[in-house]
């Protein structure tokens, strides 16, 4: 009905397939592909033991969104929706997550949203992360989503079934209200869920069919687990499982495996998150590793070089040390030899005067 949307954009010049392909799979729960990935914690421990020296206190949760909000910012494919068979891209980047109050049967559950241009630093995500939740988690707060959630649920059920169709008809045909679309938990970019703070694996999750959320993220517990390294040895590593749901619809599976390998080099070299995504527009990101692991990798080298110069002139000083033995010995044998004769000379000498 309305070609225009508060919360995204129509997505021009796509090519014939990926323009088709809502059409074929009109619905996401009928698009939607499930993987799980391993991510190694030993880098992320490490960044985390050497920013709290420096007086930052970094978790698993602020890494996590923080890189999210990194890769989908460098691919913005990611950031796509399909609503009514059209294709549209998110204005901003948008994350939704489930905060408990408190850790029990009782506790609340809070849909809490929080909306990213993509250019934030890791400092700047965890103080706007920090203040929301500290505001919208303390016993006496009532979060917009639970307001408007608690206002629904008190309407009859045919009340509300009713209510609710009429909801999704105005967000299919694009008239639904921004202040409705920013209640919504499932209007975003990405549904997180951290499974990991309730002692949990990580679970492939579905997509939600309201809404137009197109990535679903479930971030597991740490865990041992056999690992391969780059030199193909097997040993124990520390691990999180990570389960990934997508929308195939929004982009192809080269695009998906290209995100994974950038979103998995965020991982291993968290520092790049430091710094904030510059103001020109520029969407590429060098990752580079930390000086710190070049450095020791040529002392170890200078020592292996040093060591093997020493054990070197060592092998050549005892073979100059055994020569001069061997000379002397021979020498000692000379002089033993050239004794002998004088003293049978001098023998053969005094038997001929006797003789006389």
């Amino acid at each position: 009905m309305f070609s225009k949307r508060s919360d995204g954009v129509k997505v021009k010049n796509l090519d014939p397939v990926t323009k088709a392909a809502p059409f074929f799979m009109p619905t996401r729960l009928g698009a939607q592909n499930y993987m799980e990935t391993q991510f190694r914690c030993e880098a992320i421990d490490e960044f985390i033991s050497r920013q709290r020296k420096l007086g930052n206190t970094y978790t698993y949760t602020h890494l996590m969104i923080a890189s999210l909000v990194r890769l989908l910012y460098l691919r913005p494919k990611l950031n796509y929706f399909i609503n009514h068979n059209v294709i549209y891209e998110h204005k901003d980047i948008t994350i939704c997550m489930v905060v408990k109050k408190q850790l029990s049967d009782e506790g609340e559950d809070v849909d809490m949203k929080f909306h990213f241009t993509g250019k934030e630093s890791l400092p700047q995500i965890k103080e706007y992360l920090d203040s929301e939740i500290a505001k919208h988690i303390s016993p006496d707060s009532v979060y917009g989503t639970t307001k408007d959630a608690d206002a629904l649920g008190k309407l009859p059920n045919w009340l509300f079934r009713l209510a609710l169709k009429f909801v999704r008809f105005m967000d299919r045909h694009n008239f639904m209200p921004k202040s409705l679309i920013e209640a919504s938990c499932f209007h975003c970019s990405v549904f997180l869920t951290n499974l990991k703070s309730i002692k949990l694996d990580a679970i492939q999750h579905h997509l939600y069919e309201f809404g137009n959320a197109s990535l679903f993220v479930a971030m597991g517990r740490e865990k041992v687990a056999p690992v391969v390294e780059k030199n193909k040895e097997l040993k124990l590593g520390k691990v999180m499982n990570v389960g990934i749901t997508m929308d195939e619809r929004v982009a192809d599976g080269f695009y998906f495996a290209k995100s994974l390998r950038i979103w998995k080099d965020i991982f291993a070299n968290l520092d790049c998150l430091l710094d904030p995504m510059p103001d020109d527009g520029s969407k590429k990101m060098t990752i580079k590793k930390r000086k710190k692991t070049k450095k020791s990798k040529v002392k170890k080298s200078k020592v292996k070089s040093s060591k093997s110069k020493e054990q070197s002139a060592l092998k050549k000083q005892q073979e100059k040390e055994k020569k001069l033995r061997i000379k002397e010995e021979k020498e000692k044998v000379k002089e033993e030899k050239e004794k002998l004769k004088e003293e049978k000379k001098h023998l053969k000498q005094q038997k001929h005067k006797e003789a006389e």
